[in-house]
C-alpha cells in the first residue's frame, strides 16, 4: 500500500476532505489542517508550488490504519506486535515510482515545506522518515524533524544515544542518509516502533504491509519504492542552532546545536503529494504513541495475562497508558504496572484495569478508578526514575537522562473481595429502528484516537 493509494481508499470510504482553494505554506495550510484535525485533508492547490499537492492528517485516527492495513481495529495491537516479533525482509522493486523524476540541481525551496507557528524557527518537515546504515547494526529508520536552512541544507534534531545518533557518531566523516516523505502508513508505524537494535524497521514495515525497496542513486541506501519524495544526502559533522519547535506535548521545544544535513539529489513521483504532519497534532501523537503499545503489551504479558494496552492522547500519546489484564493473582496489578514501565521507558503514569473496562473509553477508565481503587492500597509511586525529555515538569540536565517521578494505579477488582459488588449493571440491547423513524435515529462518530 502506498501513500496515494491510502488517499484513494480514504476518499472512497468518505473520510477524505478535499480543498481546491489555493492555500499558503506560511501558517494558512497548517491552520486549515488543524481546524479539520482528525480527517485526512488533500490540498490540491498550494500557492507558489504548481504541480504539488499536500495531504495532512492521514495518520490521525486508528480507523485509517485499520483501513490501510486491512486489519480490524481490535486486531491492530496484535498485528503490530506480530510484525515486531516476526519481521519479513522486503523485496527489491522492479520499478521505482519514487524515482520517476530526478532533480540533480536541488532547491529545497521548491518543496512546499510548512511554517506551522509564529514561534517556530522556520519552515519544518515533520513527516519525514530518515534512513541510515549503522556499521554494526545495519539499517535504521526513524523520524527527525528538519529545519530548512537554505537551498540544500537542513538542521536535523537527532536525539542523543539513539539509532541515527549512534551511527553518526561512529562515522569518521559524513553519514549517508535518505529522507523519505509521503510513505505508506505501514512504513510510518514501523519507523515509530523502536524495535530491538539490529531489527530492520523496513522489514517490520513489510510485515505490516507490502513494502518493496529501491536503491538510492547516490549511495547504497534502500528506500520504499513507492515513497512520494526521496532526498539523498549526508549528515555532516557541522552543527547549527535548531529550534524552537512545538513538540508532542504541545509545548515549544528548546533551541540546541544540531547536525546539518546536506542534500545531493532529490527524486519524486510525477504529480507528487507532500505529507504535512502537524507538530503536536493527532498524527504526531498517534505515530509516537501507538507503536509503543505492542512493547507495553509484550512486557506486561511476560508477568501477567495482558489483554490490551493503549497510549492515551490525554497524556500527549507518550506519557500515559492504560493496561488491561486478566487478573490471576493478588499482585498482578502491581506486577503489570512495573512491567508497563519496562515496556515503555518514557511512560510516566499507568492505569491497570480489568477485562470488563473499555481501555479506549476514558470515562470507563475513570469509572474503574472511582469504584475499584484506594490510594492507600493501590497507588504505586516510583521517585527519581529515568523519564522523558518531552515532559516539561521533569528534571532536565544537559548531557544527562531526564528524571521524573512515576505513578501506577491498580484499578482492578481487589483479589479477595466479592466481585459481584464491583460489577457494572447492564441494560439489554434494543433495535431502535423498531421504535424510531430512520431520520430520527441518533448518529455517533465511532472512530477514536
Amino acid at each position: 500500500m502506498s501513500f496515494r493509494r491510502f488517499i484513494e481508499k480514504a476518499d472512497r470510504a468518505g473520510y477524505l476532505v478535499t480543498i481546491d482553494r489555493p492555500v499558503a505554506t506560511t501558517f494558512e495550510l497548517a491552520n486549515v489542517a488543524h481546524a479539520l484535525e482528525g480527517r485526512p485533508v488533500l490540498f490540491n492547490h498550494v500557492a507558489g508550488y504548481p504541480g504539488w499537492r499536500v495531504c495532512a492528517g492521514p495518520c490521525s485516527d486508528r480507523a485509517y490504519f485499520s483501513l490501510d492495513l486491512d486489519v480490524a481495529p481490535p486486531d491492530l495491537l496484535r498485528h503490530l506486535a506480530q510484525a515486531i516479533a516476526q519481521p519479513i525482509p522486503p523485496p527489491p522493486a522492479d520499478t521505482a515510482p519514487c524515482q520517476e523524476v530526478v532533480v540533480a540541481d536541488v532547491d529545497l525551496n521548491q518543496l512546499p515545506i510548512l511554517l506551522h507557528l509564529p514561534q517556530d524557527a522556520g519552515h519544518y518537515i515533520a513527516s519525514a522518515v530518515v534512513i541510515v546504515e549503522d556499521p554494526d547494526l545495519g539499517r535504521n529508520m526513524c523520524y527527525h524533524r528538519l529545519l530548512r536552512l537554505d537551498e540544500r541544507r537542513f538542521a536535523a534534531r537527532i536525539v542523543e544515544n539513539r539509532g541515527t545518533y549512534n551511527a553518526w557518531q561512529k562515522s569518521a566523516g559524513d553519514l549517508p542518509v535518505a529522507i523519505c516523505i509521503g510513505v505508506s502508513l505501514g512504513v510510518h508505524l514501523a519507523a515509530s516502533m523502536s524495535p530491538p537494535p539490529g531489527v530492520d524497521e523496513l522489514a517490520v514495515a513489510h510485515a505490516l504491509s507490502p513494502t518493496p525497496l529501491v536503491r538510492c542513486l547516490t549511495n547504497g541506501l534502500s528506500v520504499p519504492a513507492e515513497a512520494e519524495i526521496v532526498l539523498e544526502g549526508r549528515i555532516t559533522k557541522q552543527l547549527v542552532a535548531e529550534g524552537p519547535f512545538m513538540d508532542l506535548t504541545e509545548t515549544m521545544d528548546i533551541t540546541r546545536r544540531q547536525p546539518i544535513i546536506e542534500i545531493d539529489l532529490m527524486t519524486h513521483r510525477r504529480d507528487p503529494i507532500y505529507h504535512a504532519l502537524l507538530p503536536g497534532g493527532l498524527e504526531h501523537k498517534l505515530l509516537m504513541g501507538m507503536p509503543k503499545e505492542p512493547t507495553i503489551f509484550a512486557a506486561v504479558n511476560e508477568v501477567v495475562r495482558c489483554t490490551g494496552a493503549v497510549i492515551t492522547p490525554g497524556g500527549a500519546s507518550w506519557l500515559h497508558a492504560v493496561v488491561q489484564i486478566d487478573k490471576q493473582g493478588e499482585d498482578d496489578g502491581r506486577r503489570a504496572i512495573e512491567a508497563a514501565f519496562r515496556g515503555h521507558g518514557s511512560l510516566k503514569h499507568v492505569w491497570v484495569v480489568d477485562g470488563d473496562v473499555d481501555i479506549y473509553d476514558p470515562a470507563q477508565v475513570e469509572w474503574a478508578m472511582a469504584t475499584r481503587f484506594q490510594a492507600n492500597r493501590d497507588l504505586y509511586v516510583f521517585p527519581d526514575q529515568p523519564g522523558s525529555s518531552l515532559d516539561p515538569s521533569g528534571t532536565h540536565v544537559p548531557g544527562r537522562k531526564s528524571v521524573t517521578a512515576k505513578m501506577g494505579l491498580d484499578c482492578t477488582i481487589p483479589w479477595n473481595d466479592d466481585r459481584s459488588i464491583y460489577e457494572r449493571g447492564q441494560y439489554g440491547r434494543v433495535d431502535l429502528s423498531r421504535y424510531l423513524a430512520a431520520g430520527d435515529l441518533p448518529t455517533k462518530d465511532s472512530t477514536r484516537v
